[in-house]
């Protein structure tokens, strides 16, 4: 699957724009960390970017997260390490992570969620001005963006990154499209 197709896959399943901003976010901080380590940036990118195609059919039922979106992904004859990364990202399932697109698609999730609402506090409301440390800070307010699960983010350390490196390559990921993701 292209990138081109899979984004018509997407906007065809997920019609939130912000929701389908996360999921570039996603796509884009998968594919630096690819590239980080070596990887398929193209798996990895594809991995992102699909890994909440479901989401607005699973929204209240947080179970099924996931598990439908690798069924429809599957459906796409998507690689299977694709599906099952997409598959494992939900904590509900319990599911192990035994490879390192898994371990990264699964802290990257809420780390764009928290790099977006570090964004979006400051007063210029871009990811410009943004910068590890001012992350690092929010991180430690317990308050802030509650929805971001800090030890999600923090198994970061599983693929054998610090807190301040995976930040710091999420965060110059995101900028690289913060014109997409209007920040």
């Amino acid at each position: 699957m292209t990138e081109q197709e899979a984004l018509q896959l997407l906007k065809k399943n997920l019609k939130n724009k912000n929701l389908q901003k996360h999921c570039l976010a996603a796509q884009a901080v998968m594919k630096a960390l690819a590239r980080h380590f070596g990887e398929d940036e193209e798996k990895w990118s594809l991995a992102g970017l699909l890994h909440d195609i479901d989401y607005e059919y699973t929204k209240d039922d947080p179970e099924k997260h996931s598990l439908m979106g690798a069924e429809m992904l599957a459906k796409e004859q998507l690689l299977e390490d694709v599906i099952y990364a997409v598959k494992a990202h939900n904590g509900h399932h319990g599911l192990p992570r035994p490879d390192l697109m898994s371990k990264a698609l699964y802290c990257t999730d809420p780390l764009t969620g928290l790099i977006v609402a570090a964004a979006l506090i400051h007063p210029e409301k871009k990811l410009a001005v943004i910068n590890v440390p001012f992350l690092l800070n929010r991180f430690n307010e317990k308050s802030f963006a509650r929805g971001a699960n800090r030890e999600i983010i923090a198994s970061c350390s599983d693929l054998g990154l610090s807190l301040e490196d995976f930040m710091h390559i999420g965060l110059e990921a995101m900028k690289s499209i913060a014109k997409d993701l209007g920040l």
